[in-house]
């Protein structure tokens, strides 16, 4: 038995003569940085999402760092997010010398604990980053409301949530700024690293446009220390092809999580994921959280087995190195990192498959 975790090779296979002309356009073109096929997505994603302005860069985290720096973060501050999540989200905010501020998250959703956060403020507090983990929303309605009481930026980690949406509204275009990761297993993928930085503000485009492009308007006319930070054709190309896609995509690994819950209703012992019902999740990744203890025997059964699984994340970013000093008690991320699993999912993944996992979780359960 061979089960990844995601399996890709069904959608090179479906896409294989698009990509290839695709592909072979770019060589054929000779134009490799800032040509049209980045041009092209640009504006596809913006109406996509539906969002004035969208601005592709090299991946997700220079999408955080570039966004930050664009909405006018700087050294000093302090942003308040979540220790739930890639380290990316707090790296990105270390590097420009602002200061993460970890709040613990909702027990249900594994998102930012939306009732903590006001209690995080300070006057050093200049934003908040709320990550929609595993591609479901946070909850955009009530920290916009804090963000405007106290005059903060709201900067949206939508890395894991191309297509999601929160009561209508597409993650990434609620926010001042939207960040996403197009990393080969997300659900708009590149093959190679690719990001996006979505906005409606003009000034804050403006900034990103120059910050990913040595801080330039104009070539060798330099205004600003910035980054070498541009997609390159290759990967607009290939997400060019893949865009028209991603809601039939979306829709069926939805599809797939439903069919998980059904499967995984009658077993003790776990639990499933929560979804609001306002709030379309994209289950970039279909997590469980296997109790009392029991999670990393699990893990190691399945993969006897060769069914593939994931820990997203085992150790949260209060307790990472470089932030552990000043650590606060965090007991939700600390219970979930002990706790959570990541099952195979994906748009093409079969009931036969998702039967087979769900029948070796049972037997590691007892």
């Amino acid at each position: 038995m061979n089960i990844p975790i995601l399996n890709l090779k069904p959608e090179v296979d479906e896409l294989w003569e698009d990509l290839n002309q695709a592909i072979q356009g770019v060589l054929r073109s000779t134009r490799f940085i800032m040509g049209p096929n980045g041009a092209a997505f640009e504006a596809g994603s913006a109406e996509y999402l539906g969002v004035k302005h969208s601005i592709a860069v090299n991946s997700g985290t220079d999408a955080l760092l570039i966004g930050l720096r664009a909405a006018g973060i700087t050294t000093g501050d302090e942003v308040i997010t979540s220790p739930f999540t890639f380290y990316a989200t707090a790296e990105a905010i270390s590097q420009i010398g602002a200061t993460p501020v970890f709040v613990d998250i909702r027990r249900e959703t594994y998102n930012i604990d939306v009732r903590r956060i006001e209690q995080a403020i300070t006057p050093k507090t200049k934003a908040i980053i709320p990550v929609h983990l595993f591609g479901q929303g946070a909850e955009m309605d009530d920290i916009l409301a804090l963000a405007k009481q106290y005059k903060l930026k709201v900067i949206e980690d939508a890395a894991q949530a191309f297509g999601g949406e929160y009561y209508g509204k597409k993650l990434g275009a609620i926010g001042d700024v939207g960040c996403f990761s197009f990393y080969p297993s997300k659900n708009l993928g590149a093959y190679g690293d690719g990001g996006l930085i979505t906005t409606n503000g003009d000034e804050i485009a403006a900034l990103a446009r120059m910050l990913r492009n040595h801080g330039s308007q104009r070539s060798y006319y330099n205004e600003m220390l910035g980054y070498n930070s541009r997609l390159d054709e290759l990967q607009a190309a290939i997400l060019r092809v893949k865009l028209p896609r991603i809601e039939a995509w979306n829709e069926g690994r939805r599809k797939a999580a439903y069919v998980y819950n059904e499967l995984l209703a009658d077993i003790s012992g776990l639990i499933i994921p929560h979804e609001d019902p306002a709030v379309k999740h994209v289950y970039h990744q279909y997590t469980i959280r296997i109790l009392h203890g029991k999670r990393d025997q699990v893990q190691r059964h399945l993969e006897q087995q060769g069914i593939g699984t994931m820990i997203y994340y085992p150790v949260p970013l209060h307790r990472q190195p470089l932030y552990a000093r000043n650590a606060a008690e965090l007991p939700v991320a600390e219970e979930s990192a002990a706790e959570v699993l990541s099952l195979p999912i994906g748009p093409t993944i079969t009931r036969t498959i998702q039967e087979t996992v769900v029948a070796e979780l049972r037997k590691a359960l007892g």
